[in-house]
């Protein structure tokens, strides 16, 4: 039963969305005591916009009502700065546009965009509470950083979107914007690496590096931190360490989708899993043990975090492992399932994992059959990464990373062998 007319529940809502919007960023500028509004300001001003945007639909006034309001929200916060500027100091403008935003919040609910009026709603609360955060991170950023994260952005915001995304040459095996959203990757998980290490450190930054890069790529994150060992002698363990947290962290992410997609086949694959991950687990807590004692290290002088040119290299080394790899399935046809898992295993696992469980859930691959191919992919994964390590990293990183790297890889045969 509804407490409210059915020809104004849709406009209490609105006006109860507006509302909410404006209690929450007023809460935040209330607590301020150099703010130019407080909790009650914003709300009025968040019911004003929705309220103005009513009128302007009701009486055909359009973007005019829109425009009416927001000029008389300008012309009450130039007379109440005018009044008090022979008492105060200049505060800056940022309660002033945050009145501004509250006000388009507002105007949007009543169009019908209410879920997104909140979630900027929240995220305008957040760029206004982290006030001293964000402005600790500002100072601390240097023109090498700007040229970063802008190289960065032309990376993936300019070149990225307009590679076409077709397939060509033998096999069809090539994707430009494939082969480029590598270069974007690898790019981005070093722009990542630099800034997290320069905010965390190098010994917290390990285990955020790490859980991250497992979850965006495995594979570049192995080759990337590789480049950072051979480079920087004290970044060794360090190293190691993100390496094995998301080789971790690929395990964990592939059986939590192989649950969604395969929930009969959970058991056997956790199994697997699970054996993987815990001498994983285990060798990368060792390290950490070792890293903690030596206490903080050094942040190493890096010319160009984006590192563009390694980031290349590695896009046309995917491109030949991927041609490689369909010549290889070619020649196996599609029968040879274990085959074909290896083969396409090296350069994506998540690729073969997902085809094997989709043919298992439309009955063309038994279960067994189906949990001995995922994990010769994730095998093979292991042994390009392996490849990766000791051909870019050297001996150094070999020696603290590999024993872990062995071990999942030992792990997963293993659990194969319990199920």
């Amino acid at each position: 039963m509804s407490f409210v007319a059915p020809e104004l529940a849709q406009p209490v809502e609105a006006f109860a969305t507006a509302l909410g919007i404006g209690l929450l960023i007023g809460m935040e500028r209330e607590r301020r005591p150099d703010a130019a509004a407080g909790l009650r300001t914003f709300s009025l001003v968040a019911m004003l916009g929705c309220l103005f945007a009513l009128l302007g639909d009701k009486t055909g006034g359009g973007p005019w009502m829109l425009a009416v309001g927001l000029l008389v929200i300008a012309s009450a916060m130039i007379a109440s700065n005018f009044s008090s500027q022979q008492e105060e100091q200049y505060r800056g403008f940022t309660s002033e546009a945050a009145i501004v935003v509250t006000y388009g919040l507002g105007a949007a609910v009543w169009l019908g965009y209410a879920t997104l009026a909140v979630m900027l709603a929240i995220a305008t609360t957040v760029l206004l509470y982290f006030k001293a955060e964000l402005k600790h991170i500002s100072e601390r950023t240097t023109p090498k950083d700007i040229n970063s994260i802008l190289q960065f952005g032309v990376l993936s915001m300019v070149v990225l979107p307009i590679l076409p995304n077709i397939d060509f040459g033998p096999y069809d095996a090539i994707n430009l914007r494939q082969v480029w959203w590598m270069v974007v990757l690898i790019s981005g998980l070093a722009l990542a690496g630099y800034l997290a290490l320069r905010i965390v450190g190098t010994r917290h930054g390990a285990a955020v590096l790490g859980i991250f890069g497992g979850l965006a790529s495995s594979t570049a994150t192995t080759m990337m931190f590789s480049r950072h060992a051979r480079d920087h002698v004290e970044m060794v363990r360090m190293s190691a360490i993100v390496i094995l947290i998301a080789n971790v962290m690929v395990m964990l992410r592939l059986g939590v989708i192989a649950s969604l997609l395969a929930p009969s086949l959970l058991k056997p694959l956790a199994i697997v899993f699970a054996c993987g991950v815990l001498p994983g687990v285990l060798m990368a807590l060792y390290g950490w043990k070792i890293l903690s004692a030596a206490g903080d290290l050094p942040i190493p002088e890096v010319k160009n975090p984006t590192e563009l040119k390694t980031a290349v290299s590695f896009g046309a080394l995917y491109a030949i492992v991927v041609l490689a790899a369909a010549w290889l399935q070619d020649l196996a046809g599609n029968s040879g399932l274990y085959i074909v898992a290896l083969v396409s295993g090296l350069t994506d696992a998540d690729a073969s994992v997902l085809s094997t469980l989709r043919m298992f859930n439309l009955d063309k691959v038994p279960g067994h059959q189906a949990v001995i191919a995922v994990t010769l992919a994730l095998v093979a994964n292991l042994l390009f990464k392996i490849g990766l390590l000791v051909s870019i990293g050297g001996r150094a990183l070999a020696r603290h990373a590999l024993p872990g790297l062995l071990a999942i890889g030992a792990g997963l045969v293993g659990g194969l062998l319990l199920v």
